[in-house]
């Protein structure tokens, strides 16, 4: 068989990585019913560790947990997810309103994101990665990172997925820890999905470095009816 085509396991990925940093999951259960999106946040600095997730009737924000120890909020507060008619929009930065506003004019996310570019941290210069959910349970991811150490230029990547029955695909914005932080390589990892809601969430939250991991959301979504439900898990309640 083609290894190629065999999903890796998500929850061994997180396991063995310290500082993935922040990483979009999309997929659809083992039943081909039920669309699957998880996007999670961690942080290695103080300002970076000092966020929530919080529910808004379109999604999700970040929010500080102690707004007295916020430095820099440019970076670290937005909106992750929005829903738009029954697709979701799921990224690691504001960019998340700059593809629904391009959606609501019949624009595609690729055009969108030909406006934005790579975050301004060098000399990390930290991807973004943003993720739309179909309503039938197809899904694109995309990856805007720098083209070199400089932060020079952008290289725009996306791919796009059909959506199949107990598979999605990991996308995150690091190969691992390091200084700089090394940018991910390579097209987002084929994954398996596997379980119900909770058991998915308490998986992967507890595969994520406990040092380092901020926050978790899970959203499953039935293809036939577009009903959700969610879970959001904090490290800070």
């Amino acid at each position: 068989m083609n290894d190629s085509y065999t999903p890796l396991d998500l929850c061994q990925l997180l396991a063995s990585n310290p500082y993935p940093g922040r990483g979009i999951v999309l997929g659809k259960t083992a039943d081909g019913k039920t669309s699957v999106a998880a996007y999670f946040i961690m942080g290695r600095s103080a300002n970076s560790r000092n966020r929530v997730f919080v529910e808004e009737p379109d999604g999700i924000r970040t929010q500080a947990y102690d707004p007295s120890k916020v430095e820099d909020p440019s970076l670290i507060i937005y909106h992750p997810v929005r829903q738009l008619g029954r697709g979701l929009i799921v990224t690691n930065g504001d960019q998340t309103d700059t593809i629904r506003d391009f959606l609501e004019r019949g624009l595609p996310m690729e055009q969108a994101l030909r406006t934005r570019e790579f975050e301004p941290d060098g000399p990390n210069w930290t991807p973004r990665i943003s993720g739309l959910l179909s309503p039938d349970g197809s899904y694109k991811l995309s990856i805007l990172k720098s083209a070199d150490a400089d932060g020079s230029g952008c290289l725009r990547q996306t791919f796009e997925y059909p959506g199949q029955a107990g598979k999605g695909h990991f996308l995150h914005t690091y190969v691992t820890d390091g200084n700089p932080i090394p940018t991910f390589q390579g097209e987002p990892e084929l994954v398996a999905v596997d379980g119900d809601i909770d058991t998915f969430t308490d998986a992967v939250w507890n595969a994520l470095n406990p040092d380092n991991k901020i926050s978790l959301f899970v959203r499953f979504t039935d293809l036939a009816t577009g009903a959700f439900t969610q879970r959001i898990v904090n490290k800070y309640q």
